[in-house]
C-alpha cells in the first residue's frame, strides 16, 4: 500500500521529442532509453517536411505524408527504448512554431531536440536550439553522428 501522494502524474516527466530526419537515429533512441530510467511520458513531434516546389504544388499532403512515414519508422524504436508507448504528433513545417504549438496544447517538462550534424543541419543553421531554449522549457540537443535519412527518399 502506498499513500495517495505517491507516484502521481506530477512525478512523471513529460518529454517532448522534436525530430524530423533523425527521428530513428541511434543517438535519439539511446537518449530516450537513458531518460526512461525515471518515469517519463514521451511524445515525438515531427514537423512536416518542406520541399520547395512540392509545397507550391501540394502545400499540405507531401510534407505530412513524409512526417507520417518518419513517425511510423521511429515510434516502435522509441517505444521499445522508453519501455512504454510513445505518442506521435505532426506539427507545422516551421519547427519553432511546431514546438510552440505542442507546448501550448499539451505542456511539457523537457524537450529533446534531435538534429543532424552541424555541417548538414538546417535546424542548427537557423539556431533552432537557442530559439527553443528561449521558450523556457529545459532543452537537450542531440546530434546524430550520421545521416541515415535518405533511405526512403528513393521512392
Amino acid at each position: 500500500m502506498g499513500d495517495h501522494y505517491g507516484k502521481d502524474r506530477r512525478e512523471t516527466t513529460s518529454v517532448l521529442i522534436v525530430a524530423r530526419v533523425t527521428s530513428s537515429s541511434p543517438e535519439l533512441v539511446e537518449a530516450v532509453r537513458r531518460r526512461a530510467v525515471n518515469p517519463c511520458a514521451f511524445t515525438l513531434l515531427v514537423p512536416a517536411e518542406t520541399h520547395g516546389l512540392h509545397r507550391v504544388v501540394d502545400p499540405e499532403d507531401h510534407g505530412t505524408e513524409e512526417a507520417q512515414l518518419r513517425l511510423a519508422q521511429a515510434l516502435p524504436l522509441l517505444t521499445r527504448a522508453a519501455g512504454a508507448p510513445v505518442r506521435g504528433m505532426i506539427g507545422s513545417h516551421n519547427p519553432l512554431a511546431a514546438v510552440q504549438d505542442a507546448l501550448h496544447l499539451h505542456g511539457f517538462d523537457e524537450i529533446l531536440l534531435s538534429t543532424l550534424p552541424v555541417h548538414v543541419s538546417r535546424w542548427l543553421h537557423i539556431d533552432l536550439p537557442r530559439k527553443v531554449a528561449a521558450l523556457g522549457v529545459p532543452l537537450t540537443t542531440i546530434v546524430a553522428t550520421r545521416d541515415e535519412t535518405h533511405q526512403h527518399h528513393a521512392a
